[in-house]
């Protein structure tokens, strides 16, 4: 088998990843209180900031106040900034800094059921971000109708996505600063393009093109509606476009991770 052949193979599935998420869970639990406010933080301030402060002198957007409209961004880009760190930075020091996936890969775990479960831990953390920022949300009567539980799965799918992507960047990075590359060029042009802020048809046509490939775009598109007690219009194809970076960032990383450590 040559190595193209190797390296590129579809992941082997098995349920032995729950014991690289355990892991993981174990670890996160010491410091759960501190991580929980860090991602809280940035979060509520734009929306606090923003919301009370600019939203104070802007009209209704889309027949809500502007903070409503500016908590349902929080949730994605809160979700988004999770998964992404948690791939990145921690997933890059579990990686090549204290070689934590060699010393599990001694027992019978596969590098793909490390990386399953890194990328499970990624979406489920981000999940807890994005839980949090709803929580507050809900409890400021930004979100009124049970419609928005249904955001869960759309946070916990959205941070499968990121948290994929995330991990195409570890196994490309020679060290932290190379996220900066990332963060500067994807993370944060999302941010703006991406109806977090301001609807997406505020922006010229050519860039309303571009935000429509991106994948915070749909995240954003499913979870407004349900914190407005409205169901998603074009429900399919929003959900079709996370599970598609999910699938094609995963195997994507997982090609690079092979590559990088199996040679």
């Amino acid at each position: 088998m040559s190595n193209v052949t190797k390296y590129c193979a579809p992941p082997r599935l098995s349920w032995r990843f729950i014991h690289v998420w355990r892991r993981n869970a174990m670890v996160w639990r010491k410091l759960a209180i501190p991580s929980m406010l860090g991602n809280l933080a940035d979060p509520m301030l734009y929306m606090l900031g923003f919301g009370y402060g600019l939203g104070r002198m802007m009209p209704d957007v889309f027949g809500t106040s502007y903070i409503a409209f500016l908590a349902a961004g929080m949730v994605c880009s809160s979700t988004m900034m999770s998964a992404s760190f948690e791939a990145m930075y921690s997933g890059f020091s579990r990686m090549h800094v204290q070689r934590t996936w060699d010393a599990i890969m001694n027992a019978p775990v596969t590098l793909d059921d490390v990386l399953i479960g890194e990328a499970v831990w990624t979406a489920s953390k981000s999940l807890l971000s994005g839980i949090a920022v709803l929580v507050v949300a809900t409890a400021l009567g930004l979100a009124q109708s049970w419609l928005a539980l249904w955001a869960l799965p759309v946070m916990f799918v959205t941070g499968i996505a990121f948290g994929s992507l995330g991990l195409v960047m570890t196994a490309l990075s020679p060290s932290y600063d190379f996220f900066m590359y990332y963060f500067t060029l994807f993370i944060t042009p999302m941010m703006l393009l991406c109806g977090v802020f301001f609807p997406v048809d505020q922006l010229p046509q050519a860039l309303q093109h571009a935000a429509a490939f991106l994948p915070l775009t749909h995240a954003v598109a499913l979870v407004r509606p349900l914190m407005n007690d409205t169901v998603p219009s074009g429900l399919a194809t929003h959900v079709s476009v996370l599970l598609l970076y999910a699938m094609a960032g995963f195997y994507g990383a997982l090609a690079l991770t092979r590559r990088r450590l199996l040679t």
